[in-house]
């Protein structure tokens, strides 16, 4: 165990420890979240000690809060109580023996396993002037002493808690498919033969930072000549509240000069590298969860069993979906033809990269693209 996270209350009665703060979501199941509580029973004055884990959705800014409305709410949460210990104790795991010999006798595990119908972390990339915290889904992990585990008249002072916020990610597997492709042959008025198109991607998966490459194959069979084409992602992100809203966010457009003359045939790759570092301004676009300032990447899709998908669309998540659109430009401008392809990209199982400053996780854009080919005279 290289690291380990520690939270200490204010009172000094209590401290959390957990040995990692990223936990796997592997669609058929999900890692296990161990830890340890410290307790010192002189500081108790005959009260309980209890951990909760929560998974939250919020949406609203904190400066927002007015007459007791918070717009935060709980999608899932659990409570165990670990002081004093119960009658039917659970075996410890391996993370939480090494704990216990780094926190010694006063040390009380405790163990959660969340459900596979859960959202991953992600929030919204606040704007230059927003404060407060970003509205996302988050998971917390709090111990807090008190009399009873959940009483809504008992209040709980802020110097009795201790809290550390974890992150829920996905890896794709390591085996990568074959992208998919789409084909459309498009007939415009005045004129007597199509312009036919097909679009494809290279592969099935993608790393953050990794350039995505876009096959497209043209067979000009009109008079007229391309001139130009352009490339551009969009992420789309589903709210779902009250209501399912889904918004539309440019994070990488590009044109290239290619033309594609008369009663002619075009095949090219192009490359295009969606990235936060160039969408930091761009207010309410969705990212990976963080942990306090650290980098992140522009969200991910969370993937999940049929069953599990149809659950969360009825609690409170966030689903952002990447789309790619290309589009072909032809003189003069006039006319429309469309076709969607649609291919899902997942994330890879955790890697890591040895470097001489620290390890680095590598993991995938998951995320749906859907490429569209316009053409127009």
């Amino acid at each position: 165990m290289a690291k380990v996270f520690k939270k200490t209350s204010g009172n000094g009665t209590i401290a959390l420890y957990l040995g990692k703060r990223d936990f796997v979501d592997c669609v058929d199941s999900v890692e296990v979240v161990d830890g340890v509580v410290k307790v010192d029973p002189a500081g108790l004055n005959g009260k309980k000690v209890f951990v909760y884990l929560a998974c939250a959705f919020r949406y609203g800014s904190d400066d927002l809060d007015v007459i007791g409305l918070s717009f935060r709410r709980d999608i899932w949460i659990k409570r165990v109580q670990v002081y004093p210990v119960p009658a039917a104790k659970a075996p410890s795991t391996p993370l939480q023996e090494s704990l216990l010999k780094k926190v010694g006798d006063q040390g009380c595990p405790f163990t959660f396993q969340m459900p596979l119908n859960l959202p991953c972390s992600v929030s919204l990339q606040p704007g230059t002037g927003d404060s407060g915290k970003a509205c996302g889904v988050d998971f917390e992990v709090k111990a807090y002493i008190a009399d009873e585990a959940d009483n809504p008249d008992e209040v709980i002072e802020k110097k009795n808690t201790c809290r550390l916020i974890i992150r829920k990610i996905q890896f794709a597997p390591a085996n990568n498919k074959a992208g998919p492709k789409a084909e459309i042959s498009k007939q415009f008025m005045m004129t007597d033969k199509p312009v036919n198109v097909e679009i494809s991607l290279e592969k099935e998966i993608y790393y953050h930072g990794d350039p995505i490459s876009v096959n497209v194959k043209i067979n000009n069979e009109t008079t007229k000549t391309v001139k130009k084409i352009k490339v551009s992602v969009e992420q789309l992100t589903s709210v779902v509240l009250y209501s399912s809203d889904t918004y539309s966010k440019e994070v990488c457009a590009q044109e290239f000069g290619e033309t594609v003359g008369a009663n002619s045939t075009f095949e090219k790759s192009f490359q295009v590298v969606p990235l936060l570092a160039d969408n930091k301004d761009k207010r309410g676009l969705a990212v990976d969860g963080r942990l306090k300032d650290e980098d992140t990447n522009l969200a991910s899709t969370t993937l999940g069993t049929n069953a599990a998908i149809q659950c969360v669309i009825h609690l409170l998540c966030l689903t952002p979906n990447p789309r790619a659109e290309g589009k072909l430009f032809l003189s003069p401008h006039r006319g429309q033809g469309e076709r969607e392809l649609q291919g899902i990209l997942r994330a890879e199982k955790e890697t890591l990269r040895n470097s001489t400053t620290k390890n680095t996780k590598f993991h995938t854009v998951t995320a749906v693209f859907t490429f569209f080919q316009k053409c127009s005279f």
